[in-house]
């Protein structure tokens, strides 16, 4: 069964307690109280679902929520009653109790985007925890909800590195660490394992694989050198997926596709941004300029002071860019798969899978791919601040994968299908969220 924890996020340095001790606990797919409804104050004369015992009027409630909201019986494993300023923790309760002998040791980070909350990935939460109970945490955060996402990239970026070290703090036994980020919570999520990257050094082979040379070394006159081994918040790095994740800012042309490619309309997007979406405007759109700095999107693809921004997106084992081909209205395909417009897959590549319909195309990258690319941009295009932020993201490899919701009637919403934010509105994306799952690097 399926544990939900909502846990006050609470910054400081003093570790919390670890979630699992060997005090018995009951574990139930609804919250265990002592009554079923309780009136809120009369003026207002509604009345709201709080609590179930352990007799068969939890029975009750499941068929009273499936009748009313027409939720799929496989997903009701407990109905979140409160909103708290933190985060979600999503574990296997028979995994993680005391004594357990398959305990997981790989946390997922799961991130919202722009206006988000913990909320948004409840469903892909719930799908990797009920396929992988022994393998896998996942924690939702919510350190950067609602209009708190308004403040920018790298202050949300900060605060997200806080959380999670907070929550590497409560799982005493986790090795392992991957994010999955949704829209802005992709560039978030870059910043803050900038921030979180740890590098050890020790003495290897120099084709060892996996692990970055320190830099100064010289390979080709040392068989053997300093090497680092690569942390993410102390933990083994593993997959890095974003989602509909906006990597080279939304100035530009169909960059932000609400604007229909319209050359006025995109000049005052990019000047008025941050009237409507704050500092984080201003970074989209590549406006921002602190103390006469680049925009920090551009000083995001290289390693910057003591924010290593590219050497941790490098210790990462798999980097997924999910982007959706058409239908969103706020993300464009080139910016959310790191493409060129001349790189973008023509339909005769289109892929026509029964187990994901909505998969329509696949890239997978490699080194290799990655120097020719290098090599034959340079020269040959002129540079703007796309071009160099494109340059500077594919140093590392990239695994792309499109999505088209063309024929789903939900492909309107396709910005918010392709995570499942809510699933009565967006069920058609489950196969993307199924085809993340079962290439979930473990």
């Amino acid at each position: 069964m399926i544990a939900i924890n909502q846990i006050s996020f609470r910054p400081t340095t003093i570790p919390n307690p670890k979630p699992i001790s060997s005090i018995p606990r009951f574990y139930c797919p609804l919250v265990n109280f002592n009554s079923i409804f309780a009136p809120k104050p009369k003026r207002r004369r509604v009345y709201s679902l709080l609590w179930v015992d352990e007799s068969g009027r939890m029975d009750f409630i499941r068929k009273l929520s499936r009748g009313c909201l027409g939720h799929n019986s496989k997903m009701d494993k407990k109905v979140e009653v409160e909103s708290v300023s933190g985060g979600v923790d999503v574990f296997d309760a028979a995994a993680t109790a005391a004594g357990s002998k398959m305990q997981p040791d790989h946390l997922v980070i799961m991130v919202n985007g722009i206006i988000g909350s913990a909320a948004d990935w409840r469903f892909a939460a719930e799908q990797f925890v009920r396929q992988l109970p022994d393998k896998l945490i996942v924690h939702r955060s919510e350190c950067n909800p609602s209009r708190l996402t308004f403040d920018g990239v790298d202050l949300m970026g900060e605060r997200l590195a806080e959380e999670v070290n907070d929550v590497v703090r409560r799982w005493h036994g986790v090795r392992k660490i991957s994010f999955v980020a949704h829209s802005l919570g992709g560039l978030v999520a870059r910043y803050a394992i900038g921030r979180l990257h740890e590098c050890s050094t020790r003495t290897g082979s120099a084709s060892d694989p996996g692990n970055c040379l320190r830099q100064g070394a010289n390979v080709a006159t040392q068989h053997l050198d300093q090497f680092c081994d690569a942390r993410i918040a102390g933990l083994e790095p593993m997959n890095f997926v974003t989602f509909a994740t906006p990597h080279l800012g939304s100035r530009g042309h169909k960059q932000l596709p609400l604007l229909c490619g319209l050359p006025f309309l995109e000049k005052s997007a990019s000047q008025t941004a941050h009237w409507i979406a704050g500092r984080s405007g201003k970074h989209l759109f590549l406006t921002d300029n602190d103390d006469g700095r680049p925009p920090l999107l551009l000083r995001m693809v290289n390693d910057v002071d003591d924010l290593h921004f590219m050497s941790a997106l490098r210790s990462f084992k798999r980097r997924v860019a999910y982007a959706n081909a058409n239908y969103d209205h706020v993300v464009g395909w080139r910016t959310s798969s790191i493409r060129r417009q001349d790189e973008l897959p023509t339909a005769n590549l289109l892929l026509n899978d029964t187990k994901y319909p909505h998969i329509v195309h696949i890239e997978k990258g490699n080194s290799e791919e990655v120097a020719s690319k290098l090599s034959s941009a340079v020269g040959t295009q002129v540079i703007n601040l796309e071009e160099e932020m494109i340059r500077g993201l594919n140093q590392v490899s990239w695994e792309r994968i499109d999505v088209s919701f063309h024929k789903s009637r939900q492909r309107y919403v396709a910005h918010n299908t392709i995570q499942v934010k809510s699933y009565w509105l967006n069920s058609d994306g489950a196969d993307v969220v199924q085809h993340m799952i079962d290439n979930f690097l473990l």
